[in-house]
């Protein structure tokens, strides 16, 4: 039983498709492969890590104490993550205790440009976005009391 308002349709993600473009065979893989790929690089703790990796190799504590408001867990599930992916090697270093350093891979560092530059972006207009919040929320404050919801 589907409750109200709730669609049955599986949502359509082929952007091509609602273009009018027929995809060629085997393009619904590679549509699933490249939101995958902008899923990872697009996560706000996959930037915040790739970003201090751009600066240079960086150890696991290193990494947690730069980071605000990331847990070990979310850390961890984030490294191991952008490993999977090839952005970023992990180097284990038979210490006592065990020293790990991660460093972004050469495909890694073409991507570390572009996640700077988001970066610079968020944070010359970090203000911006704070304001247009604010003012969006108290239209929308203002339509529910006018119409009385």
């Amino acid at each position: 039983m589907t409750e109200e308002g709730t669609s049955t349709r599986v949502p359509n993600t082929n952007v091509r498709a609602v273009q009018g473009i027929s995809p060629p065979i085997g393009a619904e893989a590679a549509i699933c492969q490249l939101r995958d790929v902008l899923d990872r690089v697009g996560d706000k703790w996959s930037v915040l890590v790739m970003a201090l990796l751009g600066d240079g190799p960086r150890r696991y504590s290193q990494l947690e104490r730069s980071i605000d408001g990331i847990s070990q867990r979310m850390l961890t599930l984030t490294l191991r993550s952008l490993e999977r992916d090839g952005l970023v090697s992990r180097a284990v270093t038979p210490t006592s205790p065990p020293r790990v350093d991660y460093r972004l891979t050469p495909v890694g560092e073409t991507l570390s440009t572009q996640v700077n530059s988001l970066i610079d972006w968020a944070d010359a207009h970090r203000e911006y976005v704070a304001r247009s919040r604010l003012r969006y929320d108290a239209e929308r404050a203002a339509e529910a009391v006018g119409s009385g919801t």
